[in-house]
């Protein structure tokens, strides 16, 4: 074996990623590799293989030259243009010549997941000014190596799914409030249209990771949810709508604003102003109920009176009629905190949730009768 073969035949003769975490610091989320070498010398006719769902990139200082799907490869001056073109190889392009060598993941990344940092603020026709939050997930594959590698990675040698993620969350939720933003839904209908705004949103990205030489192959919308108090609020809405008794509504949101008023902890006079305002507010709401005329049916109707059981420990009492619940109050035996049932709901309620005792109870009992005053 004469010197130059013996040299010949210790440079690199086999290139190929195993992937799989089979070499180390390679990974399942593994985007980018270089195939680590000595001094970066490749022998003419090594052999390449690439598996599927890989590119391989040659890269010649700094300047991207040749590309390589999946299959094994014979390194030759025919299937290395680029190269053999930048490169000024001797003795008729049969010796080593030096180049680095990235492997590309190209199968599909599933199960990446995003989801809004903070609410995003829209406003809706309905409800007003709200803030959602969102989550979901999608899949990525890369379409462009090459780009990939001249925008992202650089000459980064090793590159995962991590070092762009953050980049690609902070792009879907920015399109989505941008798209949640034109209000062309109302909120509450919006989980029927998640496909419809997922594609929607797909549409409008595209063009931006298409740039990094990525696609998104699947962009799905899991969960678009309001904040805990505004969904209860709208859960206690419903119920009343469905009794059809918008004035209790009305009287029972007033009454929540009372507690919060009382309930405020800047102090007792604060308190004391809250609960007077609240107390004034339960008097005229008291008042104006009962000049329309009670939410039970008109006695002269065919629609019978409704009838109330109250839970007292483990007896149960009544029926009773709206008036009568009204003497148990002032008697002590009725709170907003007592369990009652009437036709028409599945379980017990506290009497402060069932709107047309809400006015009952938020109104001050009458004072005690005066004494007779003895006479002459």
């Amino acid at each position: 074996m004469t010197i130059w073969e013996k040299v010949h035949s210790e440079f690199i003769d086999v290139i190929e990623w195993p992937e799989q975490g089979e070499v180390e610091g390679s990974d399942a989320a593994t985007l980018v590799w270089r195939f680590p070498r000595e001094g970066n010398a490749i022998k003419m006719g090594s052999q390449l293989t690439v598996r599927p769902g890989q590119w391989a990139v040659f890269v010649n200082e700094g300047r991207i030259a040749d590309g390589f799907g999946p299959g094994r490869h014979v390194l030759e001056t025919r299937n290395l243009p680029f190269l053999t073109t930048l490169l000024s190889l001797p003795y008729g392009f049969e010796s080593p010549f030096k180049a680095e060598v990235y492997f590309v993941a190209t199968r599909q990344f599933t199960n990446l997941k995003w989801g809004t940092r903070h609410p995003v603020l829209v406003r809706d026709r309905e409800l007003g000014p709200v803030r959602l939050r969102g989550f979901g997930t999608y899949a990525l594959q890369v379409r462009d190596p090459a780009q990939l590698m001249r925008e992202v990675t650089g000459s980064q040698p090793h590159f995962n799914i991590e070092g762009i993620s953050e980049q690609l969350r902070n792009l879907i939720v920015t399109r989505l409030a941008e798209l949640l933003g034109l209000g062309e839904h109302p909120v509450l209908e919006l989980a029927s249209r998640y496909d419809e705004l997922a594609g929607e949103l797909g549409r409008r990205l595209a063009q931006e990771v298409e740039g990094y030489g990525l696609a998104f192959t699947s962009l799905l919308i899991e969960n678009l949810s309001l904040p805990p108090e505004v969904e209860a609020a709208v859960d206690r809405r419903n119920q009343i709508a469905l009794s059809g008794d918008l004035q209790a509504f009305t009287t029972y949101q007033a009454g929540m604003a009372m507690e919060k008023a009382a309930a405020n902890p800047g102090g007792e006079a604060a308190a004391g102003v809250g609960m007077g305002i609240g107390l004034a507010m339960a008097q005229r709401l008291a008042a104006t109920a009962a000049t329309s005329g009670p939410s039970t049916a008109d006695p002269g109707s065919s629609t019978p009176t409704r009838q109330y059981h109250l839970l007292a420990g483990q007896q149960q009492l009544g029926p009773y009629t709206l008036e009568q619940l009204r003497v148990l109050r002032d008697q002590g035996q009725l709170t907003v905190n007592s369990l009652l049932w009437h036709p028409g709901v599945e379980s017990w309620q506290r009497a402060a949730d069932l709107p047309e005792l809400a006015v009952l109870l938020l109104a001050p009992p009458p004072p005690p009768v005066p004494p007779a005053v003895p006479g002459p």
